[in-house]
């Protein structure tokens, strides 16, 4: 019930927004509690199958159902590696959500460690190294199942080169998903 009331709200977001050209507002007071706690999610978009944009916050910000607007908005809109989303493209648009557990840090003694301390198709990781950061949600581990390419493009996506994820400086982090989509 509650996953399918986010993916409406991001649905209608989407539909507000094309219709209105602005963001759609809630009344809190008409939603399920659980809504208006602050929770960390990422609203992913597909189209034929292909990534068409994905936004979200790793931590939580906002009230949930606040969340799911401004990524929806944001994963249309603001995803700087696709062109903005056009309204013809919105009903072949498949909208997934996935709602973050708080990150826990890694803490490993060499690569290797490292490497047996991650679990592919679990974790979520972010990579932080001074001011870089970046993240891949488990989904991503359907594309990149080798840990080693994982790290590779995570540190890319980061805007570090291919191998700083070998850095020991570098800091890890994990997270969790519970996701659905429509």
């Amino acid at each position: 019930m509650e996953q399918k009331k986010l993916l409406e709200i991001s649905r209608q977001t989407l539909l507000f927004y094309f219709k209105y050209g602005k963001k759609n507002e809630l009344n809190p007071d008409l939603l399920n509690k659980n809504f208006l706690e602050k929770k960390a999610a990422f609203v992913t978009l597909t189209l034929n199958n292909q990534l068409r944009g994905c936004v979200g916050s790793i931590l939580p910000k906002y009230p949930l159902y606040r969340e799911i607007i401004n990524s929806s908005l944001s994963a249309a809109f603001a995803d700087p590696r696709f062109p903005n989303l056009e309204k013809d493209e919105l009903n072949d648009t498949k909208i997934e959500i996935s709602l973050l557990s708080k990150p826990k840090r890694i803490i490993f003694d060499s690569t290797d460690d490292l490497l047996n301390k991650i679990k592919p198709f679990e974790h979520g990781i972010i990579l932080q190294s001074s001011f870089h950061q970046a993240t891949f949600l488990p989904q991503v581990w359907e594309d990149l199942a080798n840990k080693k390419d994982f790290l590779t493009n995570l540190s890319i996506k980061a805007g570090l080169s291919a191998d700083a994820w070998q850095d020991p400086e570098v800091e890890y982090f994990y997270y969790t998903i519970e996701h659905f989509s429509e």
